[in-house]
């Protein structure tokens, strides 16, 4: 669980970066979640997009990340960021 400054440290790394993945009709399934992961062993911080199509709420697929064990740093808008800690990142962040 992070703490309040983590979190607001978290949000502010994450405010430049571009959506690297996108929620849509098929909703999220296991192989999304398991590109995501892989993603995030390399880079610790991402935004996820909740497309128009998407049968599932942004709370809802929020709540798919958090159960497969992902931080759920920021939901705004129709974008979430999500974090994980890894040690093989290529520039790990200091929480």
């Amino acid at each position: 669980m992070l703490t309040s400054k983590q979190v607001r440290y978290l949000k502010s790394l994450a405010h430049h970066l571009n959506a690297t993945f996108q929620v849509g009709k098929d909703g999220v399934n296991d192989n999304m979640i398991r590109d995501i992961l892989a993603y995030l062993n390399k880079n610790e911080l991402m935004k996820v997009s909740v497309l128009q199509n998407c049968p599932q709420t942004k709370e809802e697929v929020a709540e798919e990340f958090a159960n497969a064990d992902i931080e759920v740093v920021q939901i705004i808008g129709k974008t979430i960021v999500l974090y994980k800690h890894s040690e093989n990142a290529k520039d790990p962040i200091k929480l």
